[in-house]
């Protein structure tokens, strides 16, 4: 019997245009295109998707979690590919089969841009949330037994913008073991897409924005950099004709 495939899609609303609609814009054309239905669990109502429920809540890391485990949960298909709304998709991406239920797959495939610099970066293993794929019931079973842990510890651990313990565990599933401090012992591996998707970095991203080599504390192997403008698989200044604003803006007259 042949698996299926989808996409889960959530969201605290917080991201700037034209980003957030630029992005549900290429899902909604892959997801139609592949016949990849579409799951989605926001903090406020957006017409996108093909199922849809709203969390009335504050953004956070427990709450990312509760969004995740819905959209677990009210996705129907085996395999689902993790989507975010600052993360531009190449449709390659989504031709990935999982090979085994029992691992967590990421694309290694991504590019790191923040949004008002004019570069691109990229390292070894940098295995984002937002570029897994998994079976969608390997992925609830944990996600849940993560949340039942996170209630054991208090709540109080887990209240500010990127949480102490949040870290320490990893967000990342299958990237941590124990013995360094990560929630499980669950494996990961990685694959690589035809195309490159492009992991937008703002000041309202949840973690981190980490692009440049003084954000590391141990530079990481294979550090890459590249003008934004000398990536094969997008031509950014067409897929935002307006410009990208976050407080600054970007004179794509100057590249």
């Amino acid at each position: 019997m042949e698996k299926t495939k989808g996409i889960i899609y959530y969201t605290d609303n917080r991201v700037v245009e034209p980003i957030f609609s630029k992005v549900q814009e290429i899902l909604t054309k892959i997801g139609k295109e592949k016949g990849l239905p579409i799951t989605c669990v926001s903090l406020a109502p957006v017409e996108f998707g093909d199922r849809r429920f709203v969390f009335d809540l504050q953004r956070g890391y427990i709450t990312y979690l509760k969004q995740i485990i819905k959209c677990l949960e009210l996705a129907e298909e085996d395999y689902v590919f993790f989507c975010e709304n600052d993360v531009l998709y190449h449709q390659s991406h989504f031709d990935f089969n999982p090979p085994r239920d029992d691992v967590f797959y990421y694309n290694n495939n991504v590019w790191r841009w923040k949004l008002w610099d004019f570069k691109l970066i990229k390292y070894d293993n940098m295995r984002p949330l937002s570029c897994l794929c998994v079976n969608r019931k390997f992925a609830l079973d944990h996600y849940k037994r993560r949340m039942k842990a996170a209630e054991e510890m208090g709540l109080d651990e887990f209240r500010s913008r990127e949480p102490r313990r949040g870290r320490i565990w990893g967000y990342e599933p299958g990237t941590k073991k124990r013995r360094r401090g990560g929630y499980s012992d669950d494996e990961s591996e990685m694959w690589t897409s035809e195309g490159s998707n492009i992991d937008i970095r703002h000041r309202r991203t949840f973690t981190s924005i980490k692009c440049d080599l003084k954000d590391f504390k141990n530079k990481p192997n294979n550090w890459q950099e590249i003008k934004y403008n000398e990536l094969k698989d997008w031509d950014l200044v067409k897929v935002f004709p307006e410009g990208m604003r976050d407080n600054c803006e970007l004179d794509f007259d100057k590249i």
